[in-house]
């Protein structure tokens, strides 16, 4: 299981790291094609999404790597399962189901990772 919770955690670090690079270093007006609801917030709050994202995805995997801290991992997992509930609400309101399904599914892996590392598999 530390073995299969270590994959997940990679490939959501890798997700969420290039989706918070994108958002974090280009101007709203260039995300707006691939990423509608960015014309709901402000250039700001879209950057701070994506700081938050970054940040996210770097804690999933360099707590545990590195072992110094290794708690901050499970609570990174939970963090993004937050930001990705508020992005379901974000889709839903915008009426985009398929982005809700993503959104759903990188919730779900971000819960595994957290209950893994917070309870049976954690540090």
């Amino acid at each position: 299981m530390n073995v299969l919770l270590w994959i997940v955690q990679i490939l959501l670090a890798a997700a969420f790291v290039m989706a918070g690079v994108m958002k974090s270093t280009q101007p709203k007006e260039k995300l707006a094609p691939k990423l509608p609801w960015t014309e709901d917030f402000s250039s700001g709050t879209v950057k701070l999404i994506g700081i938050a994202e970054l940040l996210g995805g770097l804690g999933l995997i360099l707590p545990a790597a590195m072992g110094i801290a290794p708690i901050l991992t499970p609570i990174a997992a939970t963090c993004l399962g937050v930001i990705m509930v508020l992005a379901a609400a974000t889709h839903i309101r915008r009426k985009e189901p398929s982005a809700v399904v993503f959104n759903l599914v990188l919730f779900a892996l971000a819960a595994v990772v957290a209950w893994g590392r917070f309870g049976p598999y954690g540090w």
